[in-house]
């Protein structure tokens, strides 16, 4: 009896096992993840000054659940080719079969991975599914691919380095069999593996067993992290793009059952009480590539012998109103065309990758099209991309001028666009054939990785530790040129300009520039020929607030929706808002709120307090309890009139 039994399960051994050989590669892709999330945390270590040691073993605890998870998705197919249970699978040549996969899909995933150590600067988030939509437009994507390869080499050698550790321990790995001798217990034993593995395969993609348990979503990292920011350090980047394809964050909310009630804590709808003539001046919007706050000397004054790098706007800013604390509403040049020119901010989602992007809108444009404007919008990009051609269309701008309609590639950069100082002089030009009133935007494109300048102007600027900042200079000068130009056409006196950007620099070096706030702060310039603007405003601006305070400034007399408030209106509370890592960020007075969506994390005093070290939520429940009112309606004001298509007036 005893030998029978011995003989039936003769082989059951790890060594050669084909169930411990998938075991030991899951295991491997474990590994390999754990090396990029290290990776990812020192390549962007500035943006985790709070760190300690015992918060970052949590973090690597939480993250791996999320790598389990990915590495069970990414390797299904490995997976089930192992569990097959016939003899085939221990052939070579399905072996290799299995390897192939093993190295393609697992080798795709550390290339995501490694991709995000570069691009979370520019997004502050691991990249997620609508970064497929985000280039689609895009014609230069294979220069652009080599130029990083090129200027971001350390990665690839990075990524080459995590290959080479793959493919040596991966052999090591071996696959002997049958094993079992007993053909009757090899084939129940591998029928009854397969419901065991595919319910531990459940179990792990879900995050538990329980009936209770919800498949694990990005949301979920924040049981790991003291700080919001550290949720891109739990998740992976395989993991975001998984959890978001075809999907949107955008759903309708209920924080509020009575709409009244909503309405007097936060509106979108604009009602123009000013009984004033509507005033015809020109418009002139300007947003430039990467410009954050930190690069401007008037901006920077309580920084003992910094001079900042944009002279000119610098002298501008003296004659314009401009203002203390002043926001991006997004991280991507995407987010801020739509907040600029539409009053729409992106929470979570980009307006323009959502499904609602086809809605209804106000617009500078249409708006004022209305009103007889001629209507205009400027990018020296190949025409189509980043989808603005498609947008300023949808927003009512009837005339689009690309690089296309520049007429000469010889002023081509060659990756992005048309040379700034070429293309801001083709701006002025055009502006003067224009008929009176217009409404026209111009997007720059020069202060932009792989930051170079023409060669004309080489060794003109001084530049600085950061590689961006001679581009900053050379836009600068690009501006004062245009300025120059235009103010010598019979237009300019009747013009009012605005000036922003687009998103901050991922080119940063200030400590409080890589705070919550820090990471959006980006000038909002107003500026009249006439110097009726000049101020400095104790008060709080951000992108959305442009276009009512533009039409504002118009006198404009109808009714309108616009998620921003009229900076010019002293009856009106200013405030902000962003979103960050799945946080809702508010913005009023002295104060910043953090909200996940169904609680406050935090609430700081951000003007007292610049690097955000100490939560104020319970000594200072009140204001955190009125804040968090505000931000749910602002939320549900924008999630439910989005789903709704009520993004105008009826």
């Amino acid at each position: 009896m005893i030998s029978q039994s011995s003989r039936f399960f003769k082989g059951l051994q790890l060594g050669g096992n084909v169930y411990w050989a998938l075991f030991l590669r899951l295991l491997l892709a474990m590994f390999l993840f754990m090396l990029c999330r290290i990776g990812f945390f020192l390549y962007n270590l500035s943006y985790f000054p709070e760190m300690t040691t015992w918060n970052f073993m949590r973090i690597l605890w939480g993250g791996f659940w999320f790598d389990l998870t990915a590495v069970l998705y990414i390797n299904v197919i490995i997976l089930i080719l192992s569990i097959i249970p016939v003899d085939l699978r221990f052939r070579a040549g399905y072996q290799t079969t299995i390897k192939v996969f093993y190295y393609v899909l697992n080798g795709l995933a550390l290339a995501a991975n490694v991709m995000d150590f570069i691009y979370y600067k520019f997004t502050l988030r691991r990249t997620t599914a609508d970064v497929f939509d985000q280039f689609e437009n895009e014609s230069n994507l294979f220069s652009l691919f080599f130029r990083f390869l090129i200027d971001y080499w350390y990665a690839v050698l990075f990524w080459l380095l995590l290959m080479w550790i793959m493919v040596k321990l991966y052999n090591r790995i071996k696959v002997q069999g049958p094993l079992m001798q007993h053909r009757i217990a090899y084939y129940v034993a591998g029928v009854l593996a397969i419901p065991l593995i595919v319910g531990l395969f459940i179990g792990a993609v879900r995050g538990g067993f329980r009936h209770s348990t919800r498949p694990i979503t990005l949301s979920n990292a924040g049981e790991y992290v003291e700080h919001p920011n550290e949720v891109s350090l739990v998740l992976n980047t395989p993991f975001a793009i998984f959890r978001t394809l075809g999907k949107t964050k955008i759903q309708k909310i209920k924080y509020f059952t009575d709409e009244k009630e909503l309405s007097e804590v936060y509106s979108p709808v604009h009602t123009p009480v000013d009984s004033s003539a509507f005033r015809a001046d020109n418009v002139v919007v300007i947003i430039l590539e990467s410009f954050s706050k930190e690069f401007f000397g008037a901006f920077n004054q309580d920084k003992p012998g910094y001079r900042g790098y944009t002279p000119f706007l610098d002298s501008l800013i003296q004659h314009s109103r401009t203002f203390e604390y002043s926001f991006a509403n997004g991280r991507k040049s995407i987010d801020g065309l739509p907040s600029v020119m539409a009053s729409i901010p992106s929470l979570g989602v980009p307006y323009v990758l959502t499904p609602f992007a086809n809605n209804r809108i106000n617009s500078l444009g249409n708006l004022l099209r209305d009103k007889g404007y001629h209507t205009s919008f400027f990018h020296g990009a190949p025409n189509g991309s980043m989808g603005f051609s498609s947008f300023t269309n949808l927003a009512g701008i009837d005339h689009y001028y690309g690089k296309t309609e520049y007429g000469n590639d010889a002023d081509f950069d060659g990756m992005w666009g048309i040379w700034d100082d070429k293309f801001f002089s083709f701006y002025a030009d055009k502006l003067n054939e224009f008929p009176q009133p217009f409404m026209s935007s111009i997007f720059s494109v020069s202060s932009h990785h792989p930051f170079v300048v023409p060669e004309e102007f080489e060794g003109k600027f001084k530049g600085g530790d950061q590689p961006i900042l001679k581009c900053i200079e050379y836009t600068d000068y690009a501006l004062r040129r245009f300025f120059a130009e235009a103010s010598t056409m019979p237009w300019y006196k009747n013009t009012l300009f605005v000036i922003t950007a687009d998103h901050v620099s991922s080119n940063i070096v200030f400590p409080e520039s890589h705070t919550t706030w820090g990471l959006f702060s980006i000038p909002v310039i107003f500026f009249k020929p006439d110097n009726s603007l000049a101020e400095r405003s104790a008060s709080i601006a951000q992108q959305i607030d442009i276009m009512p305070s533009v039409l504002g400034q118009l006198k404009y007399d109808k009714p309108y929706v616009a998620f921003g408030h009229d900076v010019f209106d002293s009856t009106s509370t200013s405030f902000a808002f962003n979103y960050r890592d799945d946080i809702y960020n508010l913005y009023e007075g002295e104060y910043l709120l953090m909200f996940d969506g169904k609680r406050t994390i935090s609430l700081y005093n951000f003007v007292k307090d610049r690097m955000l070290q100490q939560d104020i939520k319970k000594p200072d429940k009140d204001v955190a309890a009125r804040m968090e009112q505000k931000i749910k309606a602002i939320i549900q004001q924008y999630n439910n009139r989005m789903v709704e298509d009520k993004l105008t007036v009826q």
